[in-house]
């Protein structure tokens, strides 16, 4: 059974909900441990850069570069004055539209739950306004001893909860020069063709059918080596990316699309999705 990793209150004018706070997702990375070629696990110290010797943790401090080699030194102990008010209640700040938030915002997603029968009613309430309206909750919430800023959401029928980046921690598109100045023209036949590419590529979004198969093929490969297999492992030669014609690419690439979408039997390929009106979008998320 999932644990809860935080209990608090969300609060949005005098209505109070308290909730209870779960992963909604966790990681499948591979992880190794570093051997020497005998065998033997490799541990990490922690060395005096000068004399070359293994310091105790208590004897460790922070330091904070506040120019190239300039140096501020920090003991641990004076850090904890400043740790965020381990508060339990999520005090709502805005409702804003969901749409206007970019993913680009969002890190790491929860689910909440009502803390008691009790919570149930008001949870409910929250659930179906924001459904409703189409907006999502702002405000701030202490897990651990880190702030985070909070996006509260309906999502498949329940709340749910994403930290967030803040705004001095998103890179904005100028500050890449690799970026490029939207000089280029492309005319108007090729983004027709470059639509209908995207119209017969459409279907409905099942995250099912998208899977990590470098981690598959990783841990098929190390199965078959620890049962004592020999596994021979295919390396298809890259193809060496070519200039070609950006319309003969195109009228290929739409080629291409049409025979496979017909090929899956696929009812999407030539339809552009009608947008939904505001309304619309405000029923769907109610029925989600």
């Amino acid at each position: 059974m999932a644990r809860a990793i935080w209990s608090g209150t969300i609060s949005f004018g005098l209505v109070s909900v308290p909730v209870k706070l779960y992963s909604a997702a966790h990681d499948e990375d591979l992880h190794f441990s570093q051997f020497d070629k005998n065998g033997n696990h490799i541990r990490y110290k922690r060395v005096s850069e000068k004399s070359g010797r293994e310091v105790d943790y208590g004897d460790i401090v922070k330091g904070y570069e506040i120019k190239r080699g300039e140096w501020v030194m920090v003991d641990p102990e004076e850090l904890e004055n400043f740790d965020p008010k381990a508060t339990k209640t999520i005090d709502i700040e805005d409702f804003v539209p969901m749409d206007d938030i970019d993913p680009i915002y969002y890190e790491r997603t929860y689910y909440l739950a009502p803390a008691n029968e009790a919570a149930e009613k008001p949870y409910r309430l929250l659930l179906e306004a924001m459904a409703r309206t189409g907006r999502v909750a702002i405000g701030k919430v202490v897990i651990r001893t880190k702030q985070y800023l909070a996006a509260i959401r309906p999502l498949n029928g329940v709340l749910a909860l994403s930290t967030m980046r803040f705004a001095d921690e998103v890179v904005a598109p100028e500050e890449i020069d690799a970026i490029p100045s939207g000089k280029a023209r492309v005319t108007p036949r090729e983004i027709e063709l470059a639509e209908q590419i995207v119209d017969a590529l459409s279907a409905d979004w099942k995250p099912e059918k998208y899977r990590d198969t470098y981690r598959e093929r990783v841990l098929d490969f190390i199965d078959k080596k620890a049962k004592g297999q020999d596994v021979v492992v295919d390396h298809p030669e890259t193809e060496k990316a070519e200039v070609v014609d950006l319309m003969a690419a195109l009228e290929a690439s739409l080629n291409a699309a049409t025979r496979g979408t017909r090929a899956g039997g696929s009812t999407r390929a030539g339809k552009r999705p009608a947008k939904k009106s505001s309304a619309k979008k405000a029923n769907a998320r109610k029925s989600a």
